[in-house]
């Protein structure tokens, strides 16, 4: 369910203050608020063999990805990038284009041979192929 506010009515007094507000917000150099981490959109699939995961990850290059895998625990980071700096003889009026930082941690339902995963980075979508671990603990005991 979505709630959306009521609308207001605007009085003249009111709309010349917004005017104002906006006239201010260009007037200033203003940028988005400081590097937060955003929780990539992910896709799982898995067969018998092992899990596919996908991540979209829109704007990062290959350098800045890290991907760690210990048990079932996928972990992927992003490092930071430097801001895009304005061109030379323009100022920066106002950014909402900023270098994004993504972090997700992912527990599967079984361990995974990090050993033999792979990974691929295509137009921002990044895709790990992780191997099911084959479990060594049981074995069959002969009854003589």
């Amino acid at each position: 369910m979505f709630v959306f506010p009521a609308p207001v009515s605007v009085s003249a007094p009111r709309r010349f203050a917004s005017a104002r507000l906006l006239d201010q917000l260009f007037s200033e150099r203003v940028s988005a608020p400081a590097s937060t981490s955003r929780v990539p959109a992910m896709d799982v699939a898995e067969s018998d063999t092992g899990y596919t995961l996908a991540f979209d990850v829109p704007g990062v290059t290959r350098e800045q990805l890290k991907v760690s895998v210990q048990g079932r625990r996928v972990v992927l980071e992003t490092a930071d990038a430097a801001e895009a700096p304005a061109e030379e003889g323009q100022r920066v009026l106002y950014r909402e284009r900023t270098q994004a930082r993504y972090a997700r941690t992912v527990a599967l339902p079984s361990e995974v041979d990090a050993a033999s995963a792979s990974a691929k980075f295509d137009n921002g979508v990044l895709t790990l192929t992780l191997a099911k671990k084959v479990p060594t603990g049981a074995t069959q005991v002969a009854i003589g």
